[in-house]
């Protein structure tokens, strides 16, 4: 039999105070966010589904994942994540909101709120998720709470194609 269990990460935000990310599920086919002060956030991802060891929800396609925000459902895009790095964004549609988490440097992707730059996310793949909030930008607890469920599914950052583009030349090299 396979264990269950939850693997929580704890993270403090300082708008939003202790947030716990878990992954659940037998297959790890559960992401689940939650908080005192934000709405709790569950990405699923679909039985059967082929996972991708790189992804921490095992998959980018969206026809295997679902999304509920405080328990209502949401839409969820991600990108093929490919060769440019816009490639990797997650786009999400919830009540006449839209979200969308791209990469905009090496470590880490920013989150747009209707297409307002409100914060930067930080995640190596571990559930770990650090969230810099921009001055100014008036954060709801629904907007922390997808930042940091797609943050933790999906990761954060991307090198330019530029870099990529001399990796892949360099390789090739004798």
């Amino acid at each position: 039999m396979t264990d269950t269990t939850p693997i929580p990460a704890a993270v403090e935000d300082d708008h939003h105070g202790d947030i716990l990310v878990e992954l659940t599920g037998e297959h790890g086919e559960m992401l689940v966010v939650s908080g005192e002060r934000i709405p709790r956030v569950v990405l699923t991802r679909a039985p059967g589904a082929e996972v991708d060891d790189h992804i921490l929800i095992g998959t980018r396609d969206p026809r295997h994942l679902t999304l509920t925000v405080d328990g209502r459902e949401a839409t969820i895009a991600p990108g093929k994540g490919k060769l440019r790095r816009r490639s990797y964004r997650v786009d999400v549609r919830r009540a006449g909101t839209s979200y969308r988490l791209v990469p905009d440097s090496i470590p880490s992707s920013r989150l747009t709120r209707n297409g307002k730059h409100i914060g930067d996310f930080s995640s190596d793949g571990d559930r770990r998720v650090i969230a810099e909030w921009r001055d100014g930008a008036a954060v709801e607890p629904a907007d922390a709470a997808v930042g940091y469920a797609l943050a933790a599914a999906f990761g954060t950052g991307g090198q330019p194609m530029w870099m990529m583009a001399v990796d892949a030349i360099s390789t090739a090299l004798p």
